[in-house]
């Protein structure tokens, strides 16, 4: 259980630091230092700094599954309905991070998708993952009639999961969630939209 415990802590601390500053400028003293943990120990837990990176991409992705099975999968909620607590459940963390942080898994995807295919194929699990949430739950909103069938719901969680970190991404840059709030302007307004009678 202590082993856990430590082994937890190194994750979180890791996860915290990369959140801030990215993958490669996080070294692994730093984490050790956050969390009061010798270094030793760091080796004892993960083989390697990728190790170490791949365990705190799949505690994040596991973490928020939590979050988006909440969110997305509430079947007392309209799925329409479950679409607008996402995006602000995602504006509300961007306000509380003040900008800096957004999405780690889509910040790890621009920052190591090109360096390495072992990150790049684990993070593309992960949005895999999140893309089948968003598909569950816009195959919901056909079936009820709120949003037209003409569009593979595929390809709509697809475009939803790209714009969304798009702009996630510029919100960062701008200092503002406006970027955030116009991609859900439209695609409620001119893309998530009933059929034509």
């Amino acid at each position: 259980m202590k082993n856990n415990v430590t082994r937890d802590k190194l994750i979180d601390s890791g996860a915290e630091l990369i959140s801030q500053q990215g993958y490669n400028a996080t070294g692994i003293n730093a984490v050790l230092k956050t969390c009061g943990v010798p270094k030793g120990s760091f080796y004892h837990y993960f083989s390697s700094k990728e190790d170490f990176g791949l365990a705190v991409i799949e505690r994040f992705a596991t973490t928020y599954d939590e979050t988006l099975v909440a969110l997305l999968e509430d079947s007392d909620t309209p799925p329409l309905e479950r679409l607008k607590r996402y995006f602000t459940a995602g504006r509300d963390h961007m306000n509380e991070c003040d900008h800096a942080t957004g999405c780690l898994i889509g910040n790890l995807g621009q920052e190591l998708s090109g360096q390495s295919d072992t990150f790049r194929d684990a993070l593309n699990l992960v949005f895999q993952r999140w893309e089948q949430r968003f598909v569950r739950c816009l195959q919901a909103a056909q079936t009820r009639g709120d949003i037209a069938k003409h569009i593979a719901p595929e390809a709509l969680a697809s475009f939803i999961l790209s714009g969304w970190e798009g702009a996630i991404l510029r919100a960062k840059t701008l200092k503002s969630v406006e970027p955030m709030e116009q991609f859900e302007k439209i695609l409620f307004q001119q893309v998530l939209v009933r059929p034509s009678p």
